[in-house]
């Protein structure tokens, strides 16, 4: 029981339920994929190397997340996906009976993440071989 205490082993559990939730969203088009990536490899950095390794070295992902983790890059096709995906969503959220104060508050998270997401870089630098 003493492994349930243990940091590693809560953030191995939040690593495998981000890749679960990122194959979840290349199923569905308005649920983000590479963030759930990009989570699940921040958690197995920390607790598991073998996961890390194979989430670098994925033929799909591998790139953009190494991209991410050397130098904070989110390419533009990216941001344009993010982008719509959470205009599309707020759209849909809109149109539900939610009340006026979860969707001001979800617009303007949205806003801040889609702020965040503009202002990292789109390109690598010219020496970085994952362009």
């Amino acid at each position: 029981m003493k492994f349930l205490f243990k940091k590693q082993f809560w953030l191995h559990v939040a690593g495998l339920a981000c890749v679960a939730l990122g194959f979840i969203g290349m199923a569905l088009p308005v649920m983000p994929t590479t963030v759930f990536f990009i989570l699940a490899l921040i958690c197995f950095t920390r607790s598991s190397p073998e996961f890390a390794n194979w989430l670098l070295n994925h033929p799909k992902f591998g790139p953009s997340l190494q991209l991410w983790q050397n130098h904070q890059v989110i390419p533009i096709r990216g941001k344009c996906l993010a982008g719509t995906g959470m205009f599309i969503g707020f759209i849909i959220l809109c149109l539900t009976t939610a009340p006026m104060w979860v969707i001001a508050l979800v617009g303007v998270i949205e806003l801040g993440v889609l702020y965040y997401i503009c202002t990292r870089p789109s390109k690598a630098p010219a020496h970085c071989p994952f362009k």
